[in-house]
């Protein structure tokens, strides 16, 4: 019976990227290169959007560079390359940010020809801190390699630095090589702002790599770190509280490798999975995670009454839009491990009621929505509750459609809409220039594929949520099955196991001491309750 050993599986999706900007120098100086000098002097119109710039004047400044960068004006080929990386610093500051990313972009494609090429990796950085994780700075940011940060090693540059080392490592992560991706994210200084992120992704590359004990190490170096590297208090919380919850799946993955060679050693690595996800915070938007996750390893530990209690929590009226339809399999397992056959049925029955007609509903609204546009109109609407959904499926699709990855998407396209609401405010002869054209063009561009992207993401993790169901359908059938040739006395070896250890364990009762006390369960949930319910399991197994 595959119920018996669900796998936790910790996910770099839940983190966003953190809005850690260092203090960006630009004082309107103008610094010519020599080796542009030695190419003829600047036209007029260089010259000119020169003066607008160091004026602040970058709208004219823009028009100006873009005439450049177009060769109507004879300037040499060095001068357009300082013009295009003028006309990414001027749409910078103009608050363009996606129309600079893409001057940007094309600098760093173009390499390391580019006169502007390694001055563009600090605008980069910035960036970073002003547009979300969909407009993929990462990438662009690893055209560079690590040599190219050297420049940002003084004094008066490391924050850069430490950002830039911390988006390296992010883009080995993401490409998969895990062993650069080690290297760069344990370079970033410990007082940096940085730490803590770059920190979490070192902790993740461990566990891609299942090396549990180098993955322990760094989400507790996070825990170390998280109240002193300048983080925001909400960074803080939220950091720590994910240091928690990552520790208890990496504890509990441990517990339940073949190279655990002992019962005692597997159950003190379930005891640490139990402590880890007992320390995040009950306001925290990982603690149903926390709380779900530690039903599953008592049930594992023999631990039934305490499973039990984690579920009554968790269909309690204070998580009525919460969706943990597997609660409800730990359930009906723990009644079945414990020779409950009414009760394991009555549990079955009680999820089919509830999640059949779910599953259906959902898959229906699915077909509904062929497209990536189409399903990104109905997120919108789903995000606005203007979406014509049953009470049914409204909260379950809700949950869904709020995951980081599906909801940073949605940031990128309305701050790419809020980008075309300042082009419009800009003056006219901006809007009408080859720079505006410019700005029209890749604003337009990049929201379509946002769009785009946003409706793909949100659809997968929609399907996601329909497989998963369908699964735990089919775990709901094995029970059933299981039930039956219990009832026929012709169990599977892997059932009279789960029941031998259920009678062998005293996991079912509620054990009280000197620092607790019985308050029998009348209807009534109490919030501060919550997490510390226990339900009696009477074990009817044959000793």
């Amino acid at each position: 019976m595959a119920w018996a050993s669900a796998a936790i599986v910790v996910s770099a999706a839940t983190v966003q990227a953190q809005d850690m900007s260092f203090s960006l120098e630009d004082t309107g100086q103008v610094n010519i290169d020599p080796a542009s000098v030695a190419d003829g002097p600047p036209s007029e119109v260089m010259n000119a959007a020169l003066g607008h710039y160091a004026a602040k004047q970058y709208a004219r400044a823009a028009v100006g560079f873009k005439q450049v960068i177009g060769g109507g004006t004879g300037d040499a080929p060095a001068k357009q390359h300082q013009a295009e990386f003028f006309l990414a610093k001027s749409l910078f500051h103009l608050k363009l940010f996606q129309s600079a990313l893409s001057v940007f972009d094309s600098i760093s494609q173009a390499g390391p020809g580019h006169r502007g090429y390694a001055d563009s990796l600090q605008w980069l950085a910035q960036l970073a801190s002003e547009l979300p994780e969909p407009a993929k700075i990462v990438e662009k940011v690893g055209r560079y390699g690590l040599p190219a940060l050297d420049q940002f090693r003084a004094p008066q540059t490391v924050k850069v630095y430490n950002q830039l080392l911390y988006l390296l490592g992010r883009f080995a992560y993401d490409k998969g090589e895990l062993d650069r991706a080690v290297d760069v994210l344990s370079m970033v200084s410990a007082d940096s702002k940085f730490f803590v992120p770059a920190t979490f992704y070192l902790g993740m590359t461990h566990v891609r790599q299942r090396k549990s004990q180098p993955a322990i190490a760094a989400f507790r170096r996070m825990l170390e770190k998280v109240e002193s590297t300048g983080l925001t208090k909400t960074e803080t919380t939220q950091y720590r509280n994910l240091a928690w919850l990552s520790l208890g799946r990496v504890y509990y993955s441990a517990a339940n490798q073949a190279s655990v060679s002992s019962d005692e050693m597997r159950a003190r690595l379930i005891g640490n999975a139990v402590d880890a996800w007992n320390r995040v915070e009950q306001s925290s938007e990982y603690w149903l995670d926390a709380l779900f996750e530690g039903a599953w390893a008592f049930f594992l530990s023999d631990e039934y009454a305490r499973a039990l209690g984690n579920v009554h929590s968790l269909y309690s009226p204070y998580f009525s839009n919460a969706y943990y339809p597997e609660a409800l399999v730990i359930k009906a397992v723990t009644f079945f491990a414990n020779c409950q056959a009414a009760n394991s049925r009555a549990t079955v029955a009680r999820f089919h009621e509830l999640y059949d007609p779910v599953q259906a509903e959902l898959s229906a609204v699915l077909a509904r929505y062929p497209d990536n546009v189409a399903f990104f109109n109905f997120l919108r609407d789903v995000r606005q509750d203007k979406a014509q959904l049953s009470k049914r499926i409204k909260p379950v699709v809700s949950s869904a459609l709020s995951s980081r990855s599906v909801l940073r998407n949605l940031e990128y396209v309305d701050i790419l809409t809020e980008e075309e609401s300042r082009l419009a405010k800009l003056p006219m002869y901006f809007r009408n220039s080859d720079a505006g054209a410019l700005v029209m063009q890749e604003v337009a561009l990049a929201k379509s594929f946002a769009i785009d992207e946003a409706g793909n993401i949100a659809k997968e993790r929609y399907g996601r949520v329909v497989a998963e169901l369908r699964d735990l359908m089919n775990q709901v059938d094995s029970v059933e099955l299981e039930l039956t040739t219990f009832e026929r006395g012709q169990l599977s070896e892997q059932a009279r196991v789960q029941q031998g250890a259920a009678a062998a364990s005293k996991g079912g009762n509620v054990v009280v001491d000197e620092e607790h006390q019985v308050w029998p369960f009348k209807g009534e949930y109490w919030r501060d309750e919550l997490g510390f319910y226990r339900q009696q399991v009477t074990n009817l197994c044959r000793r």
